[in-house]
């Protein structure tokens, strides 16, 4: 029998299921994966915007993810929301003690309805996740707030530059490294406003891939394939920006 890729996944609850924990389950699951997950953050939102936010403690964190290590093991790790730069810090603690796993950094600080979800301190704690990571999957606003490609060309690790935030009909999104672009690929813009959770559902279908044994190339680029498709099966729910649906594999 195959063994199933295991995922951590260390990011926020989406009280709408659109974002978050809640769409990293869902998209592990539909890839073929065993999904777990450390929670950092409660939040009460829908398609309209966050109404609240309530952080766990840095050692509630701490002790969910070492529930699952200890026991379960990962085949990969998926961060995402991280809330402050206390639980950044205890991440990173917990990261240096792995060691052969593909690790992919969300650096999310804004959700798609405006609400912030990281303040100047939580990103400056970003520094001490970035160089303990695989890749890094910032969209063009969390770019310039990490410094820009001139930053991030000096660091040793590859960043994935999502084009969503763009306005050009066309989707470019471009893997950079210390040696400048490395790969790219391009797509039609969907026309849709229900598009939450697009960051989230790469993040966790490239770890799933990876974990599956896939190339950091090959990862990416499913990935994007299932996320156009997850935009395509959006099921049209909530006034604002929805979320995407589920895609038949």
């Amino acid at each position: 029998m195959a063994r199933c890729p295991r995922v951590l996944s260390i990011a926020g609850s989406d009280s709408g299921g659109g974002a978050g924990i809640q769409a990293d389950i869902r998209t592990i699951t539909n890839l073929g994966g065993h999904a777990m997950t450390a929670i950092t953050a409660v939040t009460a939102q829908n398609s309209a915007g966050v109404t609240a936010v309530e952080l766990m403690t840095p050692d509630m964190v701490l002790a969910q993810i070492w529930a699952v290590m200890d026991d379960f093991d990962a085949d990969a790790i998926k961060i995402g929301m991280l809330g402050s730069p206390e639980i950044a810090l205890a991440v990173a603690g917990f990261l240096k003690s792995v060691r052969n796993k593909p690790v992919i950094f969300d650096p999310v600080m804004v959700a798609t309805s405006g609400a912030t979800l990281a303040d100047d301190n939580t990103i400056a704690a970003f520094q001490k996740i970035i160089p303990l990571s695989s890749l890094v999957t910032p969209n063009l606003d969390e770019m310039e707030r990490l410094g820009g490609e001139e930053i991030i060309a000096d660091l040793p690790v590859p960043f994935l530059i999502k084009g969503g935030h763009g306005e050009d009909a066309m989707l470019v999104d471009r893997l950079f490294g210390p040696d400048g672009e490395l790969e790219r690929w391009e797509g039609s813009r969907i026309d849709t406003r229900h598009s939450h959770g697009t960051g989230c559902t790469l993040s966790a279908a490239i770890a799933t891939y990876l974990a599956g044994g896939d190339s950091l190339s090959d990862a990416i680029g499913k990935a994007r394939d299932y996320v156009r498709a997850s935009l395509e099966a959006a099921p049209g729910f909530g006034a604002g920006h929805g979320p995407m649906g589920v895609p038949k594999l």
